[in-house]
């Protein structure tokens, strides 16, 4: 035997952070358990959990909500990929916790403002899981991406008129994220040389997401 993730398993009935240190896994679904009035009433069966199954937190639920709608009979046969974001905290303390990075069943990027405290809200944003196998999604395959004016740097675009424009959940995102960084939406409007968060072409996103993260530094 030389994978060491055998010899640093937990001991639980579930799947934990700690399960995923190291690595990543793509899940399919094969059940979903529903119990209110627990601390985690939401357990996620999937092929090969070895009775370990994925108990979703609130903010992650909400992301598969938000994906696939509030029937969870049609999770099953769904796929997922999920990791351990270290960065979670309980209590004050940052202790790791398993977020989603992908999904099956999204046309494209998903992008959702999840609390991270009472006060505080960021962007969080999921793929199609055809990217994390290195295919392209649905909708990039259907149709070329439009010509990039935003002026945000490091490209400096040509002025050519988008095709397609950001949606109103990422218009928010961003939105969300000048206000946790300090960075003033209107430098974003000047810097992408448009008027309305709305006029944004919609393959400028990340980097505008980036832009404002760099600005915040």
């Amino acid at each position: 035997m030389n994978d060491m993730h055998q010899t640093i398993v937990p001991k639980s009935d579930q799947l934990n952070a700690d399960d995923l240190i190291g690595r990543e896994m793509t899940i399919t679904i094969t059940g979903v358990d529903i119990k209110g009035g627990q601390e985690q009433p939401v357990s996620i069966h999937f092929e090969g959990d070895n009775g370990k199954p994925y108990k979703a937190c609130k903010s992650m639920c909400r992301v598969m909500v938000s994906a696939w709608g509030p029937d969870s009979k049609k999770y099953v046969g769904r796929s997922m990929t999920i990791y351990r974001d270290p960065k979670v905290k309980w209590g004050g303390m940052e202790v790791g916790g398993i977020r989603i990075s992908h999904m099956s069943d999204i046309a494209d990027d998903m992008t959702m403002a999840l609390t991270v405290t009472r006060a505080n809200k960021r962007p969080f944003t999921v793929r199609p899981i055809q990217a994390a196998a290195g295919g392209p999604s649905p909708k990039a395959a259907a149709a070329p991406p439009p010509a990039d004016t935003s002026g945000l740097p490091p490209d400096s675009a040509s002025a050519v008129a988008a095709t397609e424009f950001i949606s109103d959940e990422q218009a928010q995102a961003i939105r969300i994220a000048c206000e946790s960084s300090g960075v003033r939406i209107e430098r974003v409007l000047l810097a992408a040389k448009i008027k309305t968060l709305e006029s944004m072409p919609a393959a400028n996103f990340q980097r505008a997401m980036s832009y404002i993260e760099k600005a915040a530094k």
